[in-house]
C-alpha cells in the first residue's frame, strides 16, 4: 500500500498546535520517558471551559442534535495503518505514539500486526490487545501542546458535553461508523491523520480531504476493520460519527481499556459485587 511522507518543513510543524499525524514528524508529540518521540503531557490545573483562556470569545453552544448531525462522509478513500508501524523510506516515523498517546504501542499491548497470516478473530495472533483494536484516524487533532485549539469548542459538536479539562481531548476515544460495500464496522477513534491534523472543515464539516500524496486519503483504519470490511489496504469508504448508544454489539465490543463497551461492563460488575456485599453485610 501507499504509505505517507516526510513533511519537508519541520519548522512549520513546529508552530501547528497540534501534535503531528503518523507520516510526518512529530515535532510536537512529548518525548516519552527513555524515548525521543514522546513525553507525558502535564496539566498543572483543570479548568472549567468558561474559565480556560482558550475559551476566550468561542463560549457558544454547541449546534443543536438534528436528524443529519453526522452526516455521511462519501467516497472517501481510505488507507490501514497500524499501532507499532515499522519506519519505511516514505514514512520515518514510527507509529509507536499516537497523536494523543505517548506510549501509544506500550498501552496496546505491542504492534498490531497488520499481515492476515498473523492475524485471527481481527487480533494479532502473539497478543491480546489491551485497547480497542477497531481504530481509526481522521486530519484533526483537537489539542496543543497545552489546552484546546481555539476553534475546538466551535466546530466539535461534543465539545461542550465531552469536556473534561484543558488536558483532555474531546475527540479521542469518539466512535465512527465506515461503510464498504453492503458492511459497516465500528471503530474508535485513536489518532490524527493522514497528513494533517488541523482540516476541521472536512473531519466537522462539508470540504473534501485535501489533495495529499496518498490519492487524497482522509481516513485511515486499524487492520481489524480492514479485515471485518474485506477492503485492501487502500480502498474507497463511507464514515460518519455515531453517538455510542448507535452502536451495535460485535468485534469492536470485546477488547479494550479503552473501549466504552468494556468499561460499561466492568462498572456494571463492580455495582452488582457491591450491592452483594452490601446485601452479605445485611444478613
Amino acid at each position: 500500500m501507499k504509505r505517507r511522507i516526510l513533511r519537508t518543513s519541520a519548522f512549520l510543524l513546529s508552530s501547528v498546535g497540534s501534535f503531528a499525524p503518523h507520516g510526518a514528524v512529530k515535532a510536537e508529540t512529548p518525548e516519552a520517558p527513555g524515548g525521543k518521540y514522546a513525553k507525558k503531557l502535564r496539566e498543572s490545573v483543570l479548568l472549567r471551559p468558561d474559565l480556560d483562556s482558550t475559551f476566550a470569545g468561542m463560549t457558544g453552544n454547541s449546534p443543536p442534535p438534528s436528524p443529519d448531525r453526522y452526516p455521511w462522509k462519501k467516497e472517501i478513500v481510505t488507507t490501514t495503518f497500524w499501532v507499532g508501524e515499522a519506519p519505511t523510506k516514505n514514512n520515518p516515523v514510527p507509529n509507536h505514539v499516537s497523536s494523543w498517546d505517548a506510549e501509544w504501542a506500550k498501552n496496546f499491548g505491542g504492534t498490531d500486526d497488520p499481515d492476515p497470516a498473523m492475524r485471527a478473530n481481527y487480533i494479532p495472533v502473539g497478543f491480546v490487545p489491551q485497547q480497542n483494536p477497531f481504530y481509526v484516524a481522521l486530519p484533526y487533532n483537537d489539542k496543543m501542546k497545552s489546552g484546546h485549539k481555539p476553534e475546538a469548542p466551535q466546530v466539535v459538536p461534543w465539545f461542550q458535553k465531552e469536556y473534561r479539562g484543558p488536558g483532555v481531548s474531546v475527540c479521542k476515544g469518539r466512535w465512527i461508523a465506515i461503510k464498504f460495500k453492503d458492511r459497516v464496522c465500528y471503530a474508535q477513534w485513536e489518532d490524527c491523520g493522514p497528513f494533517r491534523t488541523d482540516h476541521w472543515q472536512y473531519v466537522f464539516g462539508n470540504e473534501r480531504p485535501k489533495p495529499n500524496l496518498n490519492q487524497g486519503a482522509g481516513l485511515d483504519v486499524s487492520p481489524a476493520v480492514r479485515d471485518f470490511l474485506g477492503m485492501n489496504s487502500t480502498d474507497v469508504t463511507d464514515w460518519k460519527f455515531v453517538d455510542f448508544d448507535e452502536v451495535p454489539t460485535g468485534p469492536w465490543a470485546t477488547h479494550g481499556n479503552n473501549n466504552t463497551f468494556v468499561l460499561n461492563k466492568r462498572a456494571e460488575q463492580d455495582r452488582l459485587a457491591f450491592a452483594k456485599s452490601l446485601r452479605l453485610k445485611v444478613e
